[in-house]
């Protein structure tokens, strides 16, 4: 593999026009703020870079994936033994066409939401205080309790690699609870944000609500991963994890949050390790206790020690 990642390495270098690491540490990348080196980290600022990246890397048999602010993201100690594909500047690009914003898939949501209400356009009101990219919070299909992207992303837009862009409408993705099954389509590069005229006070107080609840039932400002678990049916994982009295405990540097349980926060020196034991008691216990079996939301990338 190391061979492997050299040769595409020493292609990509100079014939991309964002830019290429080898041995990139991942804690700077996730919120956890934890994960080992990736072997390769790859900034691709236009589609050109996409098909090049993708290309390479398939040529040469190096696993990738993309990421993006890492916000729901655990990447192991020891790394990722692949490259990491990040979209650059050239997708960060926002527009407004009437009551539609266009965005590139690497722009962070909050601007979205922002321009929404500068514009004074209501719709995602419900995604103040969410973090990552649009293109990750699509990709999840990332919402509050009532409202997700489903119910604004008129169209998508995705780079297949091997064959160019498509476009997809929104209507003909497969929505469905922190899933929208893109990822297995393609990668996510633009999408259209079909909103509506609002009054600009209603608009601000929406946001304002919605942002005061997460403030008031999340711990914003620790590093964590946001939701660690699906919730069950007509149930809530967090709910349920308190019941089993596990808020506050501790494995290492990881504990799960005493103002969410759902939330695994990073108290300083956690290891991936620390949160996958963590997650992993939650799970037996949560079992034992109310005969559920939780499902993590957040994603893995990397070996892990253990079964």
């Amino acid at each position: 593999m190391s061979e492997a990642v050299d040769r595409a390495y020493a292609r990509l270098s100079g014939r991309i026009a964002g830019e290429v690491r080898r041995d990139e540490p991942m804690r700077r990348h996730t919120s956890f703020r934890i994960g080992g080196p990736a072997d390769l980290f790859v900034v691709c600022d236009t589609v050109s870079d996409l098909a090049s990246a993708t290309e390479v890397l398939e040529g040469e048999q190096v696993p990738w994936v993309v990421v993006g602010k890492g916000t729901n993201l655990l990447v192991a100690d020891a790394g990722y033994r692949g490259a990491v594909l990040v979209l650059g500047s050239g997708f960060r690009r926002r527009a407004r066409d009437g009551e539609t914003l266009r965005a590139g898939a690497g722009a962070i949501l909050a601007h979205v939401v922002q321009d929404a209400f500068r514009h004074g356009l209501a719709g995602m009101e419900f995604a103040v205080g969410i973090p990552g990219t649009l293109g990750g919070a699509i990709a999840m299909n990332a919402g509050s309790r009532d409202v997700w992207m489903s119910s604004v992303v008129e169209s998508i837009t995705l780079f297949v690699p091997g064959s160019g862009l498509e476009k997809v409408h929104g209507a003909d993705v497969g929505w469905g609870y922190r899933t929208s099954g893109l990822d297995a389509r393609g990668i996510i590069v633009e999408a259209e944000i079909r909103l509506a005229e609002g009054e600009p006070n209603r608009i601000r107080y929406e946001m304002e609500r919605s942002l005061e609840r997460r403030r008031a039932t999340q711990p914003v400002g620790a590093p964590s991963a946001g939701s660690v678990f699906v919730n069950p049916p007509g149930m809530s994982a967090g709910r349920l994890i308190e019941q089993a009295g596990l808020k506050n405990t501790r494995l290492g540097g990881a504990r799960v949050s005493d103002v969410h349980a759902n939330f695994i926060v990073n108290d300083g020196g956690a290891s991936a390790e620390d949160v996958l034991g963590l997650i992993r008691k939650i799970r037996l216990i949560v079992k034992e206790t109310h005969g559920v079996e939780l499902r993590p939301e957040i994603r893995f990338l990397g070996e892990f020690a253990g079964p």
